[in-house]
């Protein structure tokens, strides 16, 4: 059951109807959202009362002109984007940011209370990638006076044997990470709320947590702007034309042409739409629609980030992730890293209840411990997935001034500072000196491609 209602009065002030979807979870829970202002995703819990005004919206909007060159525009306020400002701006450059919608906005994969951070992986090179990002994040929190890191601990479980978990072990002892494997035993002794079957192995690092998503884009936009940059929100970019007779960039907006030298594009899932129009060829990014469900838990204190790690449990790659109790006292965080297809521009709000029932409630009857299994919120939202789940980072081809950050599939958000500056060395010197970017190369797709 799907319901819609419209109300004038909550959008009086703004001059038009505000219309509210609402989507229930159970009898008593409900999600909703409003499709005519601001796209807001909102939740609530007729039990608790008024949960979640899920939108912070900063508006930078200046007056109507574009006019004047700059030496890189970057397309896409979100995570990627706001951290390439800030490093493109820390370098003294002229530097612009667009962002389609509302700064802070929840239409893409940036918006949220809480993502992992995590230096262990399967792949040794994103482990040592994370050891740079680590010490990214800290210079950013110290130069903005802000804390967006919650440090946690964390677990990675998986049947014995399981082939994401044994290199991620062998990851470990490579990169030298502190890190314990242990039993389902010895597990449940640490934590007696997770109960592994025989036949599991575990895996416990302490530098694992959570960054606190919102604020930490927030953090990057104030960074880039304290460092010079302009930021403009609700400008659409309509295309971008490389190549032009100064050997420049045009980068055309519905606010009108701007010029620039470099150009970094950031749009998350629109990257393919964007890319295809830009460059004339596709590159597999495949939007999908994800569901964030949140859990009751009985025991407030063992579930929370004070006492509890964050985790994931790997089948053939990652397949189930949570977080501990922060977001909103006694709930827990959980989900599946999958979902459907989407299209970004004509994408439902509605989280997939559906895929919480089938997905999460039998993960966490099997798992955990003192855990309602039915969600009491579900928030959407969306990954860009490439067919082997690496980033791309690369310049587009047959260009030197236009470089494209997309495909982060679903792991991303905990590398942004180190993707942006990944993306400022690109656009500004043509290569990165200090990240092996051959796994995120366009390249890999050159058989794939349809041109």
């Amino acid at each position: 059951m799907f319901w819609r209602t419209s109300t004038r009065s909550m959008g009086q002030h703004l001059g038009r109807r505000v219309e509210i979807y609402l989507h229930p979870i159970s009898s008593s829970k409900w999600s909703f959202s409003s499709s005519t202002w601001g796209e807001r995703s909102w939740s609530l819990d007729f039990r608790r009362g008024f949960v979640h005004a899920a939108e912070s919206s900063l508006s930078t909007r200046p007056p109507a002109s574009l006019e004047g060159g700059y030496d890189a525009v970057v397309v896409g306020a979100g995570i990627m984007g706001s951290a390439t400002a800030y490093h493109l701006a820390r370098t003294g450059r002229k530097v612009l940011l667009l962002e389609q919608f509302d700064l802070l906005h929840r239409r893409g994969s940036s918006h949220g209370e809480s993502r992992i951070i995590r230096p262990t992986y399967p792949q040794d090179y994103y482990t040592r990638m994370m050891k740079q990002a680590y010490v990214l994040w800290e210079a950013a929190q110290q130069e903005a006076g802000l804390s967006v890191y919650t440090q946690t601990g964390g677990l990675d479980f998986a049947p014995t044997g399981t082939e994401g978990l044994r290199t991620l072990i062998e990851g470990c002892v490579k990169e030298g990470l502190e890190h314990e494997v242990l039993t389902p035993e010895q597990l449940s002794k640490r934590y007696p709320l997770v109960q592994l079957p025989e036949g599991y192995t575990a895996v416990l690092n302490p530098q694992a947590g959570m960054v606190h998503a919102t604020k930490a884009v927030s953090m990057f936009l104030q960074l880039a702007r304290s460092n010079g940059a302009t930021i403009r929100d609700q400008t659409k970019v309509l295309d971008i034309i490389q190549n032009g007779q100064d050997g420049g960039v045009q980068v055309l907006t519905d606010a009108g042409p701007v010029r620039c030298d470099k150009c970094v594009i950031t749009v998350g899932a629109w990257a393919g739409k964007m890319i295809k129009k830009t460059a004339g060829f596709d590159v597999p990014l495949k939007p999908i629609h994800t569901t964030v469900g949140y859990f009751e838990v009985e025991d407030l204190k063992q579930w929370s980030s004070d006492n509890f790690p964050v985790f994931i449990r790997y089948d053939k790659s990652l397949g189930v992730y949570g977080c501990p109790s922060r977001d909103y006292p006694g709930l827990i965080k959980v989900a599946l890293h999958d979902g459907p297809p989407c299209d970004p521009d004509n994408r439902s709000l509605r989280p997939g209840i559906e895929e919480l029932n089938s997905g999460i409630t039998p993960f966490i009857q099997k798992y955990l411990r003192g855990v309602n299994s039915k969600p009491a919120i579900a928030e959407a939202c969306m990954y860009t997935m490439t067919p082997d789940e690496d980033f791309v980072l690369d310049m587009l081809p047959n260009s030197s001034n236009i470089a494209i950050g997309a495909g982060f599939s679903g792991h991303g958000f905990k590398f942004g500072p180190l993707i942006g500056k990944i993306l400022s060395d690109l656009v500004i010197h043509g290569k990165c000196l200090d990240v092996d970017l051959s796994p995120f190369t366009l390249a890999r797709f050159k058989s794939k491609s349809v041109h």
